[in-house]
């Protein structure tokens, strides 16, 4: 004991921590709010803590590149002792994690602590449930299985849509036109360095201004919230009524986090590591890339969208969404706390946890919209094989042997997934339609690993035969201008 007392007056005399440590132990919080509904906050600390622990642990293991990410997490699952508990702890952890962040918001929101002096705490807190988010659909993307694989493409193909900076915003995404080593690379990055970092540092600040302002006092009927008043007001309740949050209401943090991890420790034993499933190929597309558990609703929400209005509202309904969260603490910065004397809180809050429900449940039957999976069996139309060569007939059988035509319609039959090819050929040169095909891009996978240079070259000579009759296709004029024919140059 003396040799402990005296390395902790060595550190002491040189770092001075004592004297801010026992501030922050002892400070006085309302006594009603030493109570089982304010224990959120320090659970969900505790489970980022339990993130960042397992989250070094599989690191160690995890090798971020398309040809060994799924490899390493099959030796995480069968080959190390005990590789799989951290593999399902790490995931499990995640899910509970965005839950409490969720139920904490709730909570600020019934409990009116969003009020002044406490806006740009409620900010910093819609920051963390975005970076929370970020942190549950970046680690998705590193399994790398065939769910991962798809569901990366349906978040490119949202993010594509952004005007002007769509397509920089997908090339940053997925480090190129298509998704490969390097994609798993950037998000990598992000999962492991750039959003914990953003999370500590949002942590920082956050329980920073819960100390020098204090924890929201219990929302009594009638106690009104006043920019000039409730400041003296709230050093007066915590003069006269106040307990120091040591020990008074640290032991139910302490409780209410303990029976987190357990619960997260039950749910790994029991249901074990989330995937991954099969390995990724974009050959296979009958598959259901329903994400992780938080993100379903939004799974749902694009299969029963009709197309024509799916992209206004997955750009505009989310803007407006963050922008009512950021404003609402400077529109409604005054006034009644108590939820008993809210009743549009209560019902707005209500209406969302339905509404999430709901399309959370109907994503466990929804379909994958648009249609991908057509009758890949189902014969090309005659029409568009007449008066063909023996390599463009070629290419249509390797349009049928690949399955193009799940994705892909002509004459209105097949999938919907990826645009009708009916006059594929007045929108793209013979040059690009090769680079589409191997490279991929948009919402469209990468087949150059798939297909033979043979291949390649029978089914682009198909797909350049797909133009109207009387319209000339696409023609690239600089090679024309080079083979110096002008502009009477045609393709083969």
């Amino acid at each position: 004991m003396r040799l402990i007392q005296k390395v902790g007056e060595w550190f002491e005399l040189r770092l001075q921590l004592g004297t801010p440590i026992r501030d922050t132990a002892e400070h006085p919080v309302p006594r009603e709010t030493a109570s089982w509904f304010y224990v959120f906050g320090s659970a969900a600390l505790t489970v980022f803590m339990l993130q960042i622990v397992t989250g070094i642990l599989l690191a160690l293991i995890y090798v971020p590149s398309a040809g060994e990410a799924w490899n390493s997490l099959q030796t995480l699952n069968h080959g190390i002792s005990l590789g799989w508990f951290i593999r399902a702890l790490h995931g499990w952890g995640s899910n509970f994690m965005v839950a409490i962040v969720l139920i904490h918001m709730m909570q600020v929101f019934l409990f009116g602590a969003y009020k002044f002096p406490r806006e740009l705490t409620w900010i910093v807190g819609v920051l963390l449930l975005l970076v929370t988010l970020g942190m549950a659909f970046t680690g998705q993307v590193l399994r790398f299985d065939q769910d991962a694989y798809w569901g990366l493409g349906i978040g490119a193909s949202i993010a594509s849509r952004v005007p002007v900076i769509g397509p920089w915003v997908v090339n940053l995404m997925l480090g190129g036109p298509i998704i490969a080593g390097a994609t798993l690379s950037r998000f990598f990055a992000l999962h492991v360095f750039v959003v914990p970092g953003l999370l500590i540092a949002f942590v920082g600040v956050h329980l920073l201004m819960v100390l020098k302002l204090g924890i929201n006092e219990w929302p009594m009927p009638g106690r009104i919230v006043r920019r000039a008043t409730y400041l003296q007001e709230y050093h007066e309740l915590t003069h006269k009524d106040g307990v120091p949050f040591v020990p008074n209401a640290v032991w139910k943090d302490i409780l209410f986090s303990a029976f987190i991890l357990l619960a997260i420790a039950a749910c790994a034993v029991y249901f074990g590591p989330f995937g991954p499933s099969g390995q990724p190929d974009p050959t296979i597309i009958q598959t259901a890339p329903r994400p992780d558990f938080f993100f379903l609703w939004l799974y749902a929400l694009l299969s029963f969208l009709p197309p024509s209005s799916e992209t206004p509202i997955l750009l505009i309904g989310p803007a407006i969404a963050l922008l009512v969260l950021v404003a609402l603490p400077f529109v409604a910065g005054e006034g009644e706390k108590s939820w008993k004397r809210r009743p549009i809180a209560v019902l707005s809050v209500l209406l969302i946890a339905v509404a999430l429900g709901t399309f959370t449940r109907l994503a466990q039957h929804a379909p994958w919209s648009p249609v991908m999976d057509a009758w890949s069996s189902q014969p090309i139309p005659s029409e568009y094989l007449q008066g063909r060569t023996a390599l463009q007939r070629r290419g249509a059988l390797v349009f049928q042997a690949k399955q193009c035509h799940n994705c892909h319609s002509l004459d209105d039959k097949g999938g919907q997934r990826g645009p009708a090819l009916d006059s594929v050929a007045l929108r793209m040169t013979q040059d690009q339609l090769v680079r589409q095909v191997i490279q991929g891009g948009g919402n469209m996978p990468a087949y150059g690993k798939n297909l033979s240079p043979a291949e390649t070259t029978a089914l682009v000579a198909f797909l350049d035969t797909l133009h109207p009759a009387n319209q000339a296709p696409a023609r690239d004029a600089s090679r024309a201008v080079a083979l110096g024919t002008g502009e009477t140059a045609t393709r083969p």
